[in-house]
């Protein structure tokens, strides 16, 4: 029998364990310090609501990869859902992303697609070859009138620093559409689980060859010559206790409130405006449109600097950071029984297709 430990019960440790499941001979644990499995994609119905609500903020299945989408509808049933998002600036609600109704709207113009894109590149910063930074890169695209309506404030809040610190390669698509489309993705497959996504990971770790253990945080004194592998899904810096400094994430806190009815008619809204403290409010009903609640519940959510005690969301990634990220992902290379997966421990923002894509292919590298 092989034996296998699993740090972490986010979408890397529970795809990585269901794979190795298939093998009768596997045994695998599964260890995570939180009290659920789920990682930040963790769901739950709200008591007072029964609204399904992702505790950790919304998550909208969007991939353009069919063997991901083909594979986690084997544990769930996906039911189509476009995520419209909306943007509050200066006292109007506008369409995200950047579209030809935001444009029109924005202007107070009736252009025609052409018209528009003779328009927005009128107005682009030509004079910016190589975009050095964040707002070179939306400045080069769009222009300042519309880079300081929906990117400078909502930046500056997400990331808590200018965003001409922040490297251009957060902003890696063009953030302008020449139609009225506002699905705010573009790949082709887009979904929200029916019964959440906690369902998800229960089927995943359902084998009986697989054992989740929860509240159980790992500790670098361990001793892993007892397991084949090892497959760690936690923050790099923390398995090396931090010996050459910790990374810079941020993270997001929630500010939670109930009502009757409706309150904002959409599953997310933006707050452009800097003065605004929060970055946006989610009302999670609308997450689910095939369900019917007379309540509602809706958070306002805040961004922030990760400390000790906080869950890290987003790598900053900052010229320091990769840095220091360097020389763990060097010793990280020397380790021949532990494989580094997801978004903390090889510190790259990744969205969930990614992640399930990568511990697919990582269980078939150590099988």
């Amino acid at each position: 029998m092989k034996k296998y430990l699993i740090i972490g019960s986010g979408f890397s440790g529970a795809v990585i364990a269901e794979q190795l499941s298939k093998d009768p001979n596997n045994k695998i644990v599964v260890i995570d310090e939180r009290d659920h499995i789920g990682g930040n994609c963790y769901t739950e119905r709200d008591k007072d609501s029964n609204v399904m609500i992702h505790k950790y903020g919304p998550h909208i299945f969007n991939t353009d990869n069919k063997e991901v989408w083909d594979y986690i509808q084997q544990f769930c049933e996906m039911v189509p859902f476009v995520n419209r998002v909306k943007s509050i600036y200066n006292g109007q609600v506008f369409s995200l992303p950047i579209n030809l109704h935001t444009i029109n709207q924005f202007f107070g113009k009736t252009f025609n697609p052409e018209e528009a894109k003779v328009f927005i590149d009128s107005i682009a910063d030509k004079s910016i070859n190589e975009p050095r930074n964040f707002e070179e890169q939306a400045m080069k695209f769009i222009g300042k009138d519309l880079y300081n309506a929906f990117f400078y404030g909502y930046t500056k809040k997400q990331w808590g620093c200018e965003p001409t610190e922040l490297p251009a390669s957060i902003l890696k698509r063009l953030p302008v559409r020449f139609n009225y489309n506002d699905n705010y993705y573009a790949n082709p497959f887009q979904g929200i689980p029916k019964d959440g996504y906690t369902a998800i990971f229960e089927n995943l770790l359902a084998a009986k060859n697989i054992e989740v253990r929860l509240n159980t945080k790992f500790d670098s004194s361990w001793d892993l010559t007892e397991y084949e592998h090892v497959f760690y899904s936690g923050p790099i810096d923390a398995f090396f206790d931090y010996k050459y400094g910790r990374l810079s994430y941020r993270t997001v806190t929630f500010e939670k409130h109930s009502a009757e009815g409706d309150y904002q008619g959409n599953p997310v809204i933006n707050y452009a405006d800097p003065e605004v403290p929060y970055t946006r409010v989610h009302e999670h009903k609308h997450f689910t449109p095939w369900e019917e609640h007379e309540k509602t519940v809706y958070f306002k959510e805040f961004s922030k600097e990760t400390e000790e005690q906080d869950v890290p969301y987003y790598p900053k990634r900052l010229k320091e950071d990769m840095e220091i990220f360097e020389k763990y992902e060097n010793e990280a290379n020397t380790l021949s029984n532990i494989s580094f997966v997801g978004r903390l421990a090889t510190y790259r923002y990744m969205d969930m297709h990614h992640v399930i894509a990568e511990a697919l292919n990582v269980v078939k590298k150590n099988k």
